[in-house]
């Protein structure tokens, strides 16, 4: 008889970020469903109730002993107050904007992390690869253009959407400047550690927008949202998971599974259908996207290890 396929290696580590992808939709659709609530108590249910299902898994490993142990605290402060700044926006975008646009927008991250890393880190960035943050951003166009009604007049649903788009593409380079920090972070600090703090110090940072009017949640909310949270600590977990059995390159490619899976996601839940552009414009930046991932592959570019956990 054939043996079973070895948990290892990197058909492995593809299974893991494809479930971890599951999971990110997930929760960015238990979020949604649960209505418009003020992005900072979306903030907290999914850093507290994301630090039960990290810490199950770190005890089950044996690292939990000593995790929150560091001798940078400031360095997570700041990483952690990115980090919620970034994720407010971008939950507050969540509920102006259907799904598949969102996840989409997101995609503007990794271009902004290559401006970023140019910029303020004097990272090389050659022309192939500067070629493909033009094309990428050219994509991030064609998914905004419909929605930028707010500049030409626009007003009702049009207008707000316009401020999601502005909103979510914000916080795309907020969360780039997140990764530039993290990326400091990992040289000294381990995985879980980073995970942890972030996720504790997110929960406290939200907490201090009670007084701005988070609403009174009905059973089935809070129990969508917590559900949410547990959902973005696993797929924290097993995104970690998946770069242990294979290299970034050639996992990072599934993350664009996330829009066929939103697509899916968002039809069946809210009825959200994508319109034409922004299937074309994300075609656009996943192929821009899949070709930085190729040049750095093959130049053999230091990858960024933190990117398995950027805030989600």
């Amino acid at each position: 008889m054939p043996r079973p396929a070895s948990r290892s290696g990197p058909l492995w580590g593809i299974t893991l970020k494809i479930v971890s992808v599951l999971a990110f939709v997930g929760m960015q659709s238990c979020l949604k469903y649960a209505g418009p609530l003020p992005p900072g108590q979306l903030v907290f249910f999914r850093s507290f109730f994301a630090v039960f299902p990290i810490v199950a898994v770190l005890a089950w490993q044996g690292k939990l002993s000593g995790a929150l142990k560091t001798d940078h605290p400031i360095s997570h402060i700041m990483r952690g107050g990115v980090g919620v700044v970034s994720m407010w926006l971008g939950f507050y975008s969540l509920t102006l904007l259907p799904l598949p646009e969102w996840i989409a927008l997101g995609y503007a991250q990794p271009l902004i992390i290559v401006v970023v890393g140019a910029l303020f880190l004097g990272e090389t960035v050659r022309i192939y690869r500067w070629s493909a943050v033009a094309v990428g951003f050219i994509g991030v166009l064609v998914i905004s253009w419909p929605k930028l009604t707010l500049l030409s007049g626009g007003t009702g649903l049009e207008s707000s959407e316009t401020i999601g788009v502005i909103v979510s593409l914000s916080a795309a380079a907020i969360s780039a400047c997140a990764i530039t920090l993290v990326r400091r972070l990992v040289q000294t600090e381990r995985t879980a550690t980073i995970v942890l703090w972030f996720s504790l110090s997110a929960s406290a940072a939200s907490l201090l927008t009670l007084p701005f009017g988070w609403q009174a949640l009905q059973p089935w909310q809070a129990a969508v949202l917590v559900l949410g949270g547990f959902f973005g600590g696993a797929g924290q977990m097993l995104m970690t998971e998946a770069y242990r059995h294979a290299d970034l390159s050639t996992v990072a490619p599934f993350e664009y599974t996330s829009i066929l899976i939103g697509i899916a996601v968002a039809f069946v839940l809210f009825g959200e259908v994508p319109t034409l552009y922004v299937i074309i414009g994300s075609a656009i930046v996943i192929l821009s996207g899949l070709v930085i991932i190729w040049r750095e592959r093959k130049l053999n570019v230091p990858q960024l290890k933190a990117r398995e956990i950027s805030p989600k």
